[in-house]
């Protein structure tokens, strides 16, 4: 006689809504080159760095919260916009003034490539790519109060957003006209979401909800799905867009990892079990659990208070 087993309690099946997004791990080719654009442009500012073997690990974030690590890999092949991969790292500010003045410091670098702006209803948010390839979002939130909800779906939009009278309005005319981005002081806050392309959408669907444990948010939008934990329009996003069909990523320039950071050990505990109960590959050193997404994209699920020193260990 079969019993139908008793469903694992809510906790156990979604991420905590605790949870913070970390550091983007980037493999450079140039490292100088990279590392000045995310200082000049972003007002990154270089923590610390260290050598593993051939590689150069270094860390760029805000004061001593890291940003972004970048891994000196230079003889691997460039970014290519259609694999499965990076489509942007999300860098969220904490007001209107402050994501301006990054804007018009990125917009004013002469490595900057400038690819649109948009109101998301949600938040408002502008794009770029870096001198290697990689998208960057630098976005702002609206407040939570302000976003609506449609049969269960969060709404999200895409409207124009035009770049020089958000600047004006933000920053004001005589700020902007000064010309000279080391006179804005805008820096971002923290990583907010990380953006991806994948091979199909239903199978990152599988990956990242139902086995990661994110909460679906927007499932309508043509050939993308965004998810979250604790009721966030998106920590995660996936498109298919360039990469429709994709395979499983070859070894480039471009993401290295993507980094979460969670409250407590119950909560790896949590995911231990939902990647087992799915047969899917992991490594646990107590600390962190890191895996691969189906198209070899590597996600670190990990403890907080690792600081610099855990990143570059990593």
């Amino acid at each position: 006689m079969s019993s139908t087993p008793t469903p694992a309690p809510v906790e156990d099946r979604i991420l905590s809504p605790l949870l913070a997004m970390d550091a983007v791990s980037l493999r450079v080719g140039d490292l100088e080159r990279m590392s000045s654009y995310y200082s000049e442009a972003l007002a990154l500012a270089p923590i610390e760095e260290r050598a593993r073997g051939a590689e150069v690990h270094r860390v760029l974030g805000r004061g001593t919260t890291p940003f972004v690590r970048m891994i000196h890999t230079p003889n691997l092949p460039a970014v290519d916009a259609r694999d499965a991969g990076l489509f942007h790292t999300a860098f969220l500010f904490d007001d209107a003034p402050s994501l301006a003045a990054t804007v018009l410091r990125a917009a004013q670098h002469p490595e900057s490539r400038f690819v649109g702006s948009s109101d998301h209803l949600v938040s408002e948010a502008f794009y770029f790519t870096d001198p290697e390839g990689n998208g960057i979002e630098l976005y702002v939130d609206r407040p939570r109060e302000q976003w609506t909800r449609k049969n269960g779906q969060l709404e999200m939009g895409t409207s124009f957003l035009d770049p020089n009278a958000y600047l004006r309005t933000h920053l004001g005319s005589t700020h902007l006209d000064s010309g000279n981005p080391a006179d804005q002081s805008g820096t971002p806050g923290r990583v907010g979401h990380v953006h991806l392309q994948v091979g199909d959408i239903a199978t990152a669907e599988r990956f990242y909800v139902d086995a990661l444990g994110f909460e679906p948010t927007v499932t309508g939008y043509p050939g993308a799905l965004f998810a979250s934990a604790g009721g966030y329009h998106h920590h995660v996003a996936m498109n298919t867009w360039n990469s429709n069909g994709a395979g499983p990523r070859a070894a480039r320039l471009g993401l290295g990892d993507v980094a979460i950071t969670l409250p407590g050990r119950q909560d790896l505990d949590a995911l231990v079990a939902r990647l087992a109960s799915r047969g899917i590959a992991f490594a646990d050193d107590g600390r962190a659990v890191v895996v691969h997404d189906p198209w070899g994209t590597q996600v670190t699920l990990a403890l907080p208070g690792g600081g610099v020193d855990e990143l570059l260990g990593r």
